[in-house]
């Protein structure tokens, strides 16, 4: 599918890789979808650790010891507001990296709840899900009962 059509049907590459285009008769999480997933997953961690350099430079080329109180408050709450950014990538890339590890072990795209195919689509979406939308839905409604 071309990008142009990609986008007017909603789907949006990530981490520049176009969307998986299934074949008439392909079985689940063949060789072909395993790839795919896999080339997603390295292509995202890879620009989640530019980030993470990219932020390190700034910092390091932007700290400065400023005389008056409200720059130097300015700069380190940036960087304060940078530095959870990165935290919450850093989590991401951990989550990638176990995903990384389903996929060599042959076991993604199903769910760890119910063992059902998560679904092509919701893995283009997220391609860290681990559960099925139906039981990940469940998952939220107790999550939000019992907060």
């Amino acid at each position: 599918m071309p990008k142009a059509n990609a986008k007017k049907l909603g789907v949006m590459a990530i981490a520049n890789v176009e969307p998986y285009q299934m074949k008439s008769g392909e079985e689940y999480m063949n060789e072909d979808q395993l790839g795919h997933f896999k080339k997603i997953l390295e292509a995202w961690r890879n620009q989640l650790r530019e980030e993470v350099d990219r932020t390190l430079n700034h910092m390091q080329d932007e700290a400065a010891n400023f005389p008056d109180p409200v720059d130097r408050a300015a700069q380190e709450e940036e960087f304060a507001l940078e530095l959870r950014t990165r935290d919450r990538e850093r989590k991401l890339i951990k989550k990638i990296e176990k995903t990384l590890v389903i996929i060599e072990e042959d076991d993604f795209g199903f769910c760890n709840t119910c063992g059902i195919e998560i679904g092509i689509r919701r893995l283009e979406a997220r391609p860290t899900a681990d559960q099925c939308i139906d039981c990940k839905t469940l998952a939220e409604i107790r999550e939000r009962q019992m907060a």
